[in-house]
């Protein structure tokens, strides 16, 4: 297999007396699309956290391997310079998406690629083409109440991919919708991410979801307790 695009060595991380992660090991590879379930406090959103550089572990190292370009050790990265590889290099999509309310669609997506630097006419053009492809043509100019769940996650998709994030992050990105919105929502997660070629890690309690990627990895109490790969 080829060389992981991000990997995980010995995490550990501590909240008051919780071990949130107890000596985490886990490579994931380029192309994969990986689920990490648990129960409630297990972890795995921790891990999700650690890995993309949102939270700093207290021991253990994490290494980002671009498709270009030199590794990076993400933990030796000060605060900022986590910042910036987040707002460059990666995607994000939540389970509320976290969009901006008083912007439109096209807005919302566009501001990813304004915000690292890309004029704001371009922005707006391929934030469009986004919109489109994830089914949402005609939408562009709603403002993100105006949309239904399943459609502000399909914005919240697009504007994790504007930027050309190879490695894209999601933390229960269907926990709010029904099955069948869910469905169509992973339909487009997984296209616009592993069927380009891009990597998916996705934090879910849903069996369901779990089932579409190409590997679950169950963490409980901190560590990591099995990973298998789908038949």
């Amino acid at each position: 297999m080829n060389t992981p695009v991000i990997e995980a060595h010995a995490l550990i991380k501590t909240f008051g007396t919780t071990r949130a992660l107890a000596g985490v090991d886990l490579a994931i590879h380029r192309g994969e699309s990986v689920a990490i379930m648990g129960a409630s406090g297990s972890g795995k959103t921790t891990l999700l956290h650690v890995l993309a550089g949102i939270t700093a572990p207290d021991a253990g190292g994490v290494v980002f391997r671009p498709a270009e370009g030199a590794p990076i050790e993400v933990t030796a990265l000060s605060e900022s310079a986590r910042s910036r590889l987040r707002r460059e290099r990666f995607g994000f999509v939540f389970q509320q998406g976290l969009l901006i309310p008083e912007l439109t669609a096209v807005e919302n997506v566009a501001l990813a690629s304004m915000i690292n630097g890309v004029r704001r006419q371009d922005a707006v053009q391929h934030a469009a083409s986004w919109l489109a492809a994830l089914g949402l043509a005609g939408m562009e100019d709603r403002r993100i109440g105006e949309l239904s769940g399943g459609q502000a996650q399909r914005v919240a998709i697009a504007r994790a991919q504007a930027t050309g994030a190879e490695l894209v992050f999601a933390d229960e990105p269907t926990g709010a919708l029904d099955s069948t919105t869910s469905s169509e929502v992973m339909d487009a997660l997984l296209w616009s991410t592993t069927g380009q070629g891009r990597t998916l890690v996705v934090v879910t309690h849903d069996p369901d979801v779990a089932a579409r990627c190409t590997r679950t990895v169950a963490v409980r109490d901190g560590r990591i307790i099995s990973s298998a790969v789908a038949a």
